[in-house]
């Protein structure tokens, strides 16, 4: 890494000394704000405070030895097949100077200490995680996310992110279909999980 100039040390936070930590109630604000400045142009989802709340402790987030907030990106499981990392950015300052890979990385090493046997993401800059392993897949491969997302995204059929992969394909998928015919999604395994009626 290059030394920050004198011009830029103070409006721009060192990203060498960062440290990764998994999110409190307290970050929510900060998430929310990161997240959704960029939801206009469909870079990431928009979020909403509530969502946000309820999910804080799948985010890890990234700030300065001076504890400057940096960004974020959370791990969402789906079940022993498949983690999806969702909404990791880092503030226009921060850019370049590492926080990305070191958020990633955390994500990827609570992912396996999970025991996921593949994680996933959809994005639109797919050179930065072809550096952590990740490689393109169809997006029909991953029926838990569209399930979840796509399904309720207005670019459903005209998706400009490139879905990717790093370990395992999914052979099951633990979310229904509601709006897809059944041949474009992977099938369940045989032995599903039955509710018990009698609580």
């Amino acid at each position: 890494m290059s030394p920050v100039s004198d011009s830029t040390s103070s409006s721009r936070p060192r990203v060498g000394g960062a440290a990764v930590r998994t999110a409190k109630l307290q970050d929510a604000v900060n998430i929310f704000d990161l997240v959704n400045s960029l939801s206009g142009d469909g870079t990431l989802l928009r979020r909403n405070y509530a969502e946000i709340c309820e999910n804080v402790r799948d985010f890890k987030i990234a700030e300065s030895e001076s504890g400057v907030f940096l960004g974020c990106g959370a791990l969402h499981l789906y079940g022993p097949h498949l983690a999806e990392v969702r909404s990791i950015v880092v503030k226009p300052e921060a850019k370049g100077q590492g926080a990305g890979g070191k958020l990633l990385r955390a994500l990827l090493n609570e992912a396996e200490e999970q025991g996921v046997s593949g994680v996933s993401l959809f994005t639109r800059i797919p050179d930065f995680f072809f550096h952590f392993g990740f490689r393109t897949v169809d997006r029909t491969a991953l029926p838990d996310k569209i399930y979840k997302d796509c399904q309720n995204c207005p670019r459903l059929y005209a998706c400009d992110e490139v879905a990717m992969v790093r370990g395992s394909l999914p052979k099951i998928a633990v979310l229904g279909p509601s709006k897809f015919d059944q041949p474009e999604l992977v099938k369940l395994q045989a032995g599903t999980i039955t509710s018990n009626s009698g609580r």
